[in-house]
C-alpha cells in the first residue's frame, strides 16, 4: 500500500524510488532494473535469474514488470549455433525521467483539480442572513 505524502515527504528518498513510487514496482523489480543498468550489455533471463538468486520465472516476471512500466526493452539476438534468443536491457534513462515528468506534471494538474473541488465543495458559504 502506497506510503501518505506527508510520510513520503518526510523520508529519506533516492532516484531508484522514483520506480517505485511513480510505477508501482516492487524491490526486487528496483534490483533487476540496477542490474540492468549497470550491466555492459543486454542480458537474458537465465542471467538475470542467476545474478538475482532467484528462479528463472521469478526473474522473467521482474523484467515483464518493467518492460510494462517503460523501463526495459526486449531486444533480440541470433545464436551461433542458429536460433535466437531474448534479451533486456534499460530503455534510455532520458525516456524514463521524460516520462516520469510528464506523470508528475499530470498528477499535480489533477490533484489541483481536486483541491480546487474540495474548496468549492467546503469551502465557507455565506450564511442565509449574508445573502440577503
Amino acid at each position: 500500500m502506497p506510503e501518505a505524502v506527508q510520510e513520503q515527504l518526510r523520508d529519506e528518498r533516492d532516484c531508484e524510488g522514483l520506480l517505485d513510487c511513480m510505477l508501482g514496482l516492487r524491490s526486487l523489480d528496483r534490483g533487476v532494473f540496477r542490474l540492468l543498468a549497470e550491466s555492459s550489455e543486454p542480458l537474458t533471463v537465465d542471467r538475470i535469474a542467476k545474478f538475482i538468486g532467484k528462479e528463472r520465472t521469478t526473474a522473467y516476471r521482474s523484467v515483464k514488470r518493467l518492460e510494462e512500466a517503460g523501463v526495459a526493452v526486449q531486444d533480440q539476438e541470433s545464436c551461433p549455433k542458429g536460433g535466437y534468443h531474448h534479451v533486456y536491457r534499460v530503455s534510455d534513462p532520458d525516456d524514463i525521467a521524460d516520462e516520469l515528468q510528464r506523470m508528475l506534471n499530470r498528477w499535480y494538474a489533477e490533484t489541483g483539480q481536486l483541491i480546487q473541488e474540495f474548496r468549492d465543495t467546503y469551502g465557507e458559504e455565506p450564511s442565509p442572513e449574508e445573502g440577503r
